[in-house]
């Protein structure tokens, strides 16, 4: 008798096609870094010398300090809410515990431009403190200025802190509590109990988190240059663009690869340490009811990081669009071809991404996860994200310029196509953000039963009728989670596009990033508003699924 090595029951083997466009998919996604360490080492030494005399020092410093200051920020806030709101009762506790999600709504870029005309000299905030002291000049009384490396951890803590409030709740809500009942019965304080028991079994959650926020921080371009932080993301972007020197960003961004390792680390080592116990259902922790001035203290303290993360800048951002719109500026032309741009390509990333994510996702289920089975390609696809927008912008660069010349020859077609329709924009943003629809769908197939797939086979269906007939109707919730969030985000994005869009291309993004270096606020506020519109939808979701669902939780999808 020959017995022939099968499948795990109900999973049907993927045909050649689909491993073959998951293999290319995961090549896709790593070519940009194999292409940028070609450019830094291939084009010579020489421009090593300058860099590590006048460039690298400074903005490596830069960087460490800005992602030490951040990561004690985020830390601190987004543990600090996460015990509150888990462990306590006071006024406002049910509204606060979803509204501390609201900054995920603000990418950094639109909070720092709100925050430099709020906390200007001559602005709202400093005019009625200097009013209320009783002075009259600027002269007399200012704050320290927001451009300034402080400022720019302030902005970006107090945006970047629900990564770690989102996994160090889910954290906190799963903890037994019996563990802290026993630590109170063997005589210690509920604060010795707090960081001798309860935080020690969240630090893996935080680590996941942590790492997340440093991601954002190094990738982010737009807040540290308003701020005048000059980093390695700033540092690649003013090397490229101001002085045209491709090799020199190219090896910027490989010393900035080193750092994104380092935090990859971080999450995978966080998460290794994770471990779990029976699978009986433990009584959660039960929150104790603060009364008198400690509960109003506690809802103000829960309060602040929503007030200066999303209210503050919100609110700004409505009254100087209402502001423009009372004085008869209109929206210009400029401004809708902008949000049109926005519309166009958010919705060609998300068709793109989600596409790729379904059959690296299908790939991956159908080849199972026994020894020697290929789902490094599931795993390789969802490395994007934790690549910042700029080097893979640098990365796709030399790629798509050598594919452009290739299509110029073969067909006499002029000048660069595939960047002059952006298409080379829309593979960039599909491979940044490539993780959501994988782990989304990825996530959706886990909860399908095999039995069902074993019905559809025994009823003659194929493996691509099951998948169309079967899979697809099944994973619609799973599939359009992950669109929104891609939509989302692509809409964001703003390192990538700047480095790539197309000439007299500019999105919501672009737009707002120019009308901030030119100072012309009202215009950019628009802008800020609807981009902050649209983020709001992935908060909303995520809210309403009470932070307890761990695949709803962005951060998973992320991850």
């Amino acid at each position: 008798m020959i017995f022939l090595r099968r499948q795990p029951p109900g999973l049907q083997a993927a045909g050649p096609a689909w491993r073959c466009a998951s293999f290319l998919i995961a090549i896709g996604v790593l070519a940009p870094v194999l292409t940028l360490a070609w450019l830094a080492f291939g084009s010579g030494i020489g421009h090593w010398g300058p860099l590590f005399a006048h460039v690298l020092p400074q903005a490596t410093l830069n960087t460490a300090v800005l992602l030490a200051g951040v990561g004690t920020l985020v830390l601190l806030i987004g543990t600090g809410c996460a015990w509150l709101v888990t462990a306590h009762d006071f006024p406002g506790r049910g509204v606060l515990h979803w509204a501390l999600l609201l900054p995920l709504a603000m990418p950094t870029y639109i909070v720092a431009f709100a925050y430099l005309d709020l906390l200007h000299p001559i602005g709202p905030v400093q005019g009625a403190i200097r009013w209320m002291l009783g002075f009259d000049s600027p002269r007399q009384f200012r704050l320290p200025d927001l451009r300034s490396m402080p400022g720019a951890i302030f902005v970006l803590g107090f945006v970047l802190y629900p990564y770690v409030y989102m996994t160090a709740r889910a954290m906190f809500m799963t903890q037994p509590a019996h563990l802290m009942e026993a630590a109170r019965m063997l005589g210690e304080s509920r604060r010795g109990a707090f960081f001798r028991v309860a935080l020690p079994l969240a630090r893996p959650a935080l680590a996941v988190g942590l790492s997340l926020a440093l991601l954002e921080t190094l990738n982010d371009i737009g807040a540290s240059e308003f701020l005048g932080v000059n980093t390695l993301t700033v540092a690649v972007y003013t090397t490229w663009i101001t002085r045209s020197d491709l090799a020199g960003a190219a090896q910027i961004a490989c010393a900035m690869l080193f750092v994104v390792v380092a935090l990859v680390w971080l999450e995978r080592n966080g998460r290794r340490h994770q471990r779990f116990g029976s699978a009986q259902r433990m009584r959660a922790v039960q929150p104790r009811r603060l009364r008198g001035g400690a509960a109003w203290a506690a809802t103000a303290a829960a309060a602040l990081p929503v007030l200066i993360g999303f209210v503050a800048p919100a609110a700004y951002l409505v009254w100087e669009s209402a502001k423009r719109l009372r004085q008869g500026g209109g929206i210009s032309q400029g401004l809708v071809a902008s949000l049109g741009n926005t519309l166009t390509l958010a919705s060609g990333v998300t068709v793109v991404a989600v596409a790729a994510g379904l059959v690296v996702a299908w790939a991956a289920r159908s080849q199972g996860s026994g020894p020697g089975r290929a789902r490094w390609q599931a795993r390789a696809a969802t490395l994007g994200y934790a690549v910042p927008g700029t080097v893979l912008a640098i990365g796709l660069l030399t790629p798509a310029l050598a594919f452009d010349a290739a299509l110029a020859t073969a067909f006499g077609w002029q000048g660069l196509p595939l960047m002059s329709c952006g298409v080379v924009l829309v593979v960039a943003c599909a491979i940044r953000f490539l993780a959501m629809p994988v782990g989304g769908i990825e996530a959706g197939l886990s909860r399908i039963p095999p039995a069902i797939e074993q019905a559809s086979r025994l009823l003659g269906e194929t493996t691509a009728g099951t998948l169309r007939r079967v899979h697809l109707p099944l994973l619609r919730p799973a599939m359009a989670s992950a669109a929104l969030l891609v939509f989302v985000d692509a809409m964001k994005e703003l390192p990538a596009t700047l480095l790539l869009r197309p000439a007299n291309f500019d999105t919501l993004a672009t737009w707002l990033y120019a009308e901030a270096a030119r100072g012309t606020y009202e215009e950019g506020a628009i802008a800020a508003l609807a981009i902050v519109l649209a983020g709001l939808l992935p908060v909303v979701l995520l809210a309403r699924n009470q932070l307890g669902t761990p695949s709803a939780t962005l951060a998973a999808e992320k991850t």
